[in-house]
């Protein structure tokens, strides 16, 4: 190829490739583009002979229609946890994760027996423990475990060379997934713990009520409250009675008091009947003796004159009878009749009574005194065996409830066992793998691949070396690069050999 002198500093605009620019640059590196399309090629078709063309599919489906009961001491809540219907994305990750797990995937392993197929390691020492975890790295890179969107399905996938081999791989993965999902969600032997909880627990309810009875009989009680609550109703009924007795001897005692300076104040008999008059006895027989002077002297005065001594006599006398007749008559007879004073008689009567309710009252106060005493002393001794007795009531009631907890427990554990057991879960398979009958990918389909990459491998590689090349050869080249006119082209010839290019220099003349 010539090589140009050059002398220009014109520019020609943008530089563009024609397609016979094109073929002649491929042309012109053919060799680095058959290289670089003989290595992708031949490295598709050993790719399509060596990598796993086979592909076994599982699904699980992740459903709710089991819901476990909650483990929890606490009586006031629901025992079964009520969770809504719809998964969610967590749920299924932690599904997926599940799967991917480095144990359960060593478990995998070890089932299949895929440590095996390592080989031996010049560099390493060739132990279990190594050949087991490249196997589980081996199995991670060809397993293939998403959620599908917006369903409850997690898809499965394995590639392998083998096709028995990728479906036995993903039924073992299945049953040892089950297992250890029935591990995490819900650890074994709770029946066990709760049988032998539910053992103390009765145990200790016999004891709780063994101390309770003994309790009773001892301190022969039967319900200490209810007679410490009726103790203290009679002693708040006899606490008012005293209260009332009390001032029921304020009252009587002042009442006494009254009735004393009243009795003081009065005589005991007053005047009944006054009667004042003369005297009929004395009053008749002075009026009849007036009147036998005064008959005396009219027979006298008859016989004798009035100058006569004896008739004198008989005057004087009548006189001397109506002098005492007068007197009788100026001075009467007073009769005065007393009786015993009533009024004196009733505060007598009412002292006497009002001494004797108040020696009454005074006795009824002492009797209700120790009343009040005897059921204090008797409600403070029901109120400490109470408080004995509801302390024995409530380990016993505790003691009962923590064994009714524990009963139902263990019935819900040994129905979580029969549900494990019978692999009743919320994951279930809902496509079994198994074995491939076609390859995943033809070996023509990664032909096909590799052809389009070596292409695309043998292009690039050619304009790789044509833009790292800065040699010019021709003046096109050097007035695009440059952007100098050319003024003359002189082409660039190689050493000529006596034995090669002179005959063909000879040709060539004879050709001009």
């Amino acid at each position: 190829m010539p090589e140009a002198l050059v002398l220009s500093t014109k520019s020609d605009g943008i530089r563009s490739y024609t397609a016979r620019e094109v073929a002649v640059i491929i042309f012109r590196h053919r060799r680095v583009a058959t290289l670089c399309f003989a290595g992708v090629f031949f490295g598709a078709l050993i790719a399509a002979l060596i990598l796993p063309s086979y592909r076994a599919e599982m699904k699980f489906l992740v459903k709710r229609e089991r819901v476990d009961p909650v483990i929890s001491g606490d009586q006031s809540t629901s025992q079964i946890q009520i969770a809504s219907p719809e998964i969610t994305e967590q749920e299924m990750n932690s599904e997926v994760e599940l799967l991917t797990s480095e144990d359960l995937l060593q478990q995998v392993v070890l089932a299949n027996h895929l440590e095996r197929s390592v080989g031996s390691s010049w560099f390493h020492k060739n132990v279990q423990e190594r050949k087991v975890a490249i196997a589980v790295r081996k199995l991670r890179s060809h397993l293939q475990v998403e959620a599908v969107r917006k369903t409850n399905i997690v898809n499965v996938t394995l590639s392998s060379r083998n096709p028995k081999q990728a479906a036995d791989v993903l039924s073992s993965l299945a049953g040892l997934y089950l297992e250890k999902h029935t591990q995490v969600m819900r650890p074994g032997g709770q029946y066990l713990f709760f049988a032998q909880q539910t053992d103390e627990a009765k145990k200790e309810l016999t004891e709780a009520e063994e101390r309770l009875q003994a309790f009773n009989r001892s301190q022969r009680v039967v319900a200490p409250e209810m007679e410490r609550d009726n103790t203290l109703d009679k002693l708040s009924d006899i606490s008012l009675s005293l209260e009332q007795t009390r001032a029921t001897i304020g009252e009587t005692e002042d009442r006494i008091d009254a009735l004393k300076r009243l009795q003081r104040s009065m005589p005991a008999r007053i005047t009944t009947q006054l009667r004042e008059g003369d005297n009929p006895q004395l009053m008749q027989q002075l009026k009849s003796t007036l009147l036998n002077l005064q008959l005396k002297k009219t027979e006298l005065l008859t016989k004798f004159q009035p100058t006569y001594p004896l008739v004198q006599e008989v005057d004087r006398q009548i006189t001397e009878t109506q002098t005492a007749i007068a007197a009788e008559n100026a001075r009467p007879v007073r009769e005065e009749t007393t009786d015993q004073n009533p009024t004196e008689a009733w505060v007598r009567g009412e002292l006497a009574k009002a001494n004797a309710d108040l020696s009454g009252l005074r006795a009824r106060e002492e009797e209700q005194r120790a009343s009040v005493t005897s059921f204090q002393s008797r409600a403070r001794l029901l109120n400490d065996k109470g408080i004995v007795q509801q302390d024995l009531l409530r380990s016993a009631k505790a003691a009962e409830q923590n064994y009714l907890l524990y009963l139902r427990k263990r019935e819900e554990s040994r129905i979580t066992d029969a549900l494990d057991r019978r692999r009743i879960l919320n994951v279930a398979i809902a496509q079994e793998p198994l074995v491939p009958a076609l390859p995943a990918h033809s070996g023509s389909w990664y032909l096909l691949i590799g052809t389009m990459f070596a292409l695309l491998a043998a292009v690039g590689s050619t304009f790789g070396a044509e833009y790292f090349d800065d040699s010019f050869r021709t003046p096109d080249e050097i007035r695009r690069e440059l952007r100098l006119p050319v003024i003359a082209a002189v082409p660039y010839c190689p050493p000529l050999t006596l034995e090669t290019d002179l005959p063909n220099l000879e040709a060539d003349q004879e050709v001009a």
